[in-house]
């Protein structure tokens, strides 16, 4: 399934696997150059990724087509996702780490984890669907791990975990706009293009703040004297969330393309980019939403 889901988006697996290797281990290197007990921060994301696949829907489909195998395949693949990070682990001598991870993964293969359930999670964000009131419901946990995380870099003094993760609050968030909407939700808004496209934009600040507020507030006091640097790195936060909506609304009715999501990237890791890929993909997003709103 990725293999063709890498084939359709117009990517050879026989190069796309090599470049998320070299990726992947590039960015674990950073990750422990730059964070003191970045263990905790790396086993928190090797977690998250198992975590997505114990999704109830996902297992019923797996049961549905593999029966009686189906408990088999769920180790491997979570065991797939963990070694990795496990390996790593491994690498830089945290072995219990390591052993935990792997443990979980095979304990999480036995578990199925339900997205929809009997209650409603009450949100903010009802008044502005539908990207927060969705995806918000779908990573609310995660957002306690990350205040959480952002204590334990407080208490270590360490102010560059506390930003790398504010900014993965931002990735969080972010991932809300991969999804394009039915076009009715586009076409229910009373305004033109440029108005909506402001307007997503405005909620999309607005809501991204009051999740990463806690963040924000810890770092903020605990670090005065990095101050500038904390705004800073807000301010590539917002503008890569900025980035993630005109790119989406580019492509729109269709899911951002490989160019688009390149792009998207290279404008993230560079941020002065940003500059200039923001008007880029906004004239493209109103091209592509003029016959929806006019």
């Amino acid at each position: 399934m990725v293999n063709r889901t890498l084939r359709d988006i117009g990517i050879l697996p026989i190069f796309a696997y090599p470049l998320l290797t070299a990726g992947f281990i590039a960015i674990s290197f950073y990750l422990f150059k730059k964070i003191e007990y970045a263990e905790y921060f790396y086993l928190f994301i090797g977690c998250y990724f198992v975590f997505k696949l114990c999704e109830e829907r996902r297992n019923d489909f797996l049961k549905s087509c593999f029966g009686n195998g189906f408990r088999k395949i769920r180790v491997t693949e979570n065991l797939i996702v963990s070694i990795p990070f496990a390996v790593f682990l491994c690498f830089e001598f945290f072995f219990i780490a390591a052993v935990i991870l792997l443990t979980l993964a095979v304990i999480l293969a036995f578990v199925e984890l339900r997205t929809t359930w009997n209650f409603t999670i009450p949100t903010p964000f009802s008044k502005k669907p539908f990207e927060f009131t969705v995806g918000f419901r779908k990573t609310f946990y995660l957002f306690p791990a990350l205040y959480l995380l952002t204590l334990k870099a407080v208490s270590v003094n360490n102010f560059n975990l506390g930003v790398i993760l504010l900014m993965f609050g931002f990735i969080i968030i972010m991932n809300y706009y991969t999804k394009p909407e039915n076009e009715f939700y586009v076409w229910s808004y009373s305004l033109n293009v440029r108005q909506f496209l402001f307007e997503k934009i405005k909620t999309a600040i607005l809501f991204s703040t009051l999740l990463n507020l806690p963040i924000m507030l810890i770092l903020g006091i605990s670090f005065d004297q990095n101050i500038f640097i904390l705004l800073l790195f807000l301010a590539i936060g917002y503008a890569s969330l900025i980035a993630m909506i005109v790119t989406k609304y580019s492509a729109y009715p269709h899911e951002i393309n490989i160019f688009q999501g390149f792009s998207l990237a290279i404008g993230i890791i560079s941020p002065p980019l940003l500059i200039v890929m923001i008007p880029y993909f906004f004239i493209q997003a109103t091209k592509r939403l003029r016959h929806l709103l006019k």
